[in-house]
């Protein structure tokens, strides 16, 4: 009886000391079993992230941009070109009328300036242009033709004088005064302009291929507004080759026609001229040659 109770004491007391080493042997080698003690949390908590901007506000707050750039005309040609008349307000037609040229009005003595660099071919110094007969080759009154470097021809009429040195084989550049706007020719009546037409070289005679045969206000239109490298070689030659270097004259040909006076009979004979530098002999100077277009 009595051994049966030492039994189950030591039984109780064994089962009491397992249990105490097991609750203090808990947790990696060196950490306590026992929790820590936390502070509680009071107030409200302080927020340090930021917060991104949803992707369709961003959407709406383009950018600043810098300064415009400015990108040049587009380059059509090796030639460059300025508006025939410099210096001065324009304006000037832009549909065909009777000749495929246009009309720059223009004050009194406004310059009238070679569009390209080229060589002077005509130069008409007196003003032959009568309302009688009203001749074609007399309409533009002085006038001065140049030979491009494109190979097209230019024609300023109605100019009031011819500027110094300007003459047949002369040598210019684009921009170089060639003479005056005024009121010569059949512009007599009408205010200043300078008649203004684009063509091909051809002989004095053919002064009707001279006054006009491609029209000009596209090519006015680009110079004025800063293409200054549109040129009007191309076109030109296409419509030389498909008309020819001399065609017929289609457009204000013939002149009016004057009554004829019969000369009543003189007893006193007429005295002659003595000298080749007459004004009336000197009507228009001319470079008698001709350059082919296409050679150029």
């Amino acid at each position: 009886m009595r051994s049966g109770l030492v039994g189950r004491w030591v039984a109780v007391t064994g089962a009491v000391l397992l249990t105490g080493a097991c609750t203090q042997a808990t947790g990696l080698a060196g950490v306590g079993a026992t929790s820590p003690s936390t502070a509680p949390v009071t107030g409200t908590p302080a927020v340090t992230a930021t917060v991104p901007t949803p992707s369709h506000l961003a959407a709406e707050q383009p950018p600043e941009g810098g300064e415009p750039v400015e990108v040049p005309p587009p380059k059509l040609s090796k030639y460059t070109y300025t508006f025939p008349v410099k210096g001065c307000k324009t304006t000037y037609q832009r549909k065909l009328l009777v000749l495929p040229k246009t009309t720059i009005w223009a004050p009194q003595g406004c310059a009238f300036v070679a569009p390209v660099g080229g060589v002077v071919d005509e130069v008409n110094l007196q003003d032959r242009w009568s309302p009688s007969t009203d001749a074609g080759s007399t309409r533009e009154g002085r006038f001065v033709t140049i030979i491009g470097d494109d190979g097209v021809r230019y024609l300023g009429g109605h100019l009031e004088s011819v500027a110094d040195g300007i003459k047949p084989g002369a040598r210019v550049k684009g921009g170089q005064l060639l003479g005056r706007v005024g009121r010569t020719g059949n512009a007599r009546d009408t205010g200043p302009n300078l008649y203004f037409a684009i063509s091909w070289k051809t002989g004095p005679a053919f002064w009707w291929v001279r006054r006009g045969m491609v029209k000009p206000w596209d090519y006015l239109d680009a110079w004025q507004e800063g293409n200054r490298t549109l040129s009007p070689r191309e076109e030109t030659l296409k419509l030389r080759g498909k008309l020819g270097e001399t065609p017929q004259c289609t457009v204000q040909c013939a002149s009016r026609q004057q009554p004829v006076q019969q000369p009543e009979p003189s007893k006193t004979p007429r005295p002659k001229k003595t000298s080749s530098n007459d004004d009336d002999d000197e009507v228009i100077i001319v470079n008698p040659t001709t350059a082919p277009l296409g050679g150029r």
